[in-house]
């Protein structure tokens, strides 16, 4: 039934496989069986394997068991999940804050909820799949603006009918190119036209700012129109997202947001483990600092090859190889000589931008940059890429 589509996968080279890593998320790392330098992690502070989240999490198993057994609002909100939510919300320097089991389903389930049939939706280019499938479940009109066009997102704003609701959605850092939202730009223009900001910082939370608590801090902006969206799986090391905000806000979705409501709680032991996370980011602000050298490193080293790069300003740094077939090609042999970079391709990002996309964490010491660049010339000279 699948197979002729997955056929066509493969002949254009799109065909998606797993990689099987069989140890914990580090440096180093066993995929399948062979070991390997993995710069494919989001895990950018290096806190998945951490000493004291495992600590966090064995404690709360033993005290809370494994699952929470229902839903939030059955009976399945438990102390670590509270707990969590006040740190979240002191972090963010808002009122309250609300988990959910994913970043994914955290979109799905606040988007809905802010606008529906008779609102307006200004979305970036590039934004994630997630927050295009809450758009299209809100029902309200979507309009897409060309990636961190400030014109372009004026223009759609100027045309809109007066007084209509609408709502601006964009990344903090945007996880395939790696490059910032000007988020400064987007704030003004929110507050001329009255409109709401969904800000997707699920890159950015723990990564941006002084004290990493994210894009809204390395902007230095304040704004009541911005409704703050991150994650607990990239920086923080565990897995779940949350949203921001006032506490009516916050009450609201608690009585309205679909995938917080019909999902059972995420277990206990992973608020825990978040909460651990979330006192090592503003505990030890050298773990970042070694993040963003390592990042320069890196980065530096790739230009002087003559990598064709994006405009990114994060640690994600993605290698622009058009061809998915090439891409691909590229990721094998450097895996062969024991690098993991995946290739991604159409449709995560735009066609004929197929890319490797290379990540950095504070764990990766400049001995291993720097074979990884070595490696990097060596594969992309053979293949003429550069």
């Amino acid at each position: 039934m699948w197979e002729a589509e997955l056929q066509e996968f493969a002949k254009a080279h799109l065909l998606r496989e797993l990689a099987i890593i069989d140890s914990a998320s580090g440096p180093i790392t066993s995929l399948n069986g062979q070991p390997t330098l993995l710069f494919a992690s989001n895990d950018y502070l290096a806190l998945a394997n951490h000493p004291q989240l495992k600590q966090a999490a064995c404690t709360a198993i033993e005290q809370f068991g494994v699952g929470a057994g229902a839903s939030r609002l059955i009976s399945g909100t438990q102390t670590p999940h509270s707990d969590l939510e006040l740190a979240l919300a002191n972090f963010a320097n808002t009122e309250a804050a609300l988990t959910f089991s994913s970043g994914y389903a955290t979109n799905l389930g606040v988007i809905p909820q802010l606008t529906n049939a008779g609102g307006l939706i200004l979305a970036d280019r590039l934004c994630h799949a997630s927050l295009i499938d809450a758009c299209r479940l809100s029902h309200a009109d979507l309009r897409v603006f060309h990636h961190n066009d400030m014109d372009h997102l004026r223009s759609l704003l100027t045309k809109r009918s007066t007084n209509r609701p609408t709502l601006i959605i964009t990344e903090g850092v945007f996880s395939m190119d790696g490059d910032l939202a000007p988020l400064s730009k987007i704030v003004d223009l929110a507050e001329e036209f009255e409109a709401l900001i969904l800000l997707d910082d699920a890159h950015g939370t723990g990564v941006m700012g002084q004290n990493g608590r994210g894009s809204i801090e390395h902007w230095g902006v304040s704004s009541t129109q911005i409704l703050h969206m991150g994650t607990l799986s990239k920086a923080l090391g565990c897995s779940g997202g949350f949203i921001t905000g006032t506490k009516d806000f916050i009450a609201y979705l608690i009585n309205t947001s679909r995938s917080f409501i019909y999902s059972t709680a995420s277990p206990p032991a992973l608020a825990a483990a978040a909460l651990a996370a979330l006192h090592l980011i503003q505990q030890e602000p050298a773990r970042r600092a070694k993040l963003w050298q390592n990042r320069e490193h890196m980065y530096q080293g790739l230009r002087g090859m003559g990598c064709h790069m994006t405009n990114t300003q994060s640690p994600i740094l993605p290698m622009i190889i058009h061809d998915p077939e090439l891409a691909m090609k590229m990721s094998k042999q450097l895996q062969k000589k024991g690098i993991y970079i995946p290739a991604i391709r159409p449709p995560t990002v735009p066609k004929d931008t197929s890319r490797l996309r290379i990540t950095i964490t504070a764990e990766h010491s400049i001995e291993q940059i720097d074979t990884a660049l070595l490696a990097i010339n060596q594969v992309g000279n053979s293949l003429k890429i550069f």
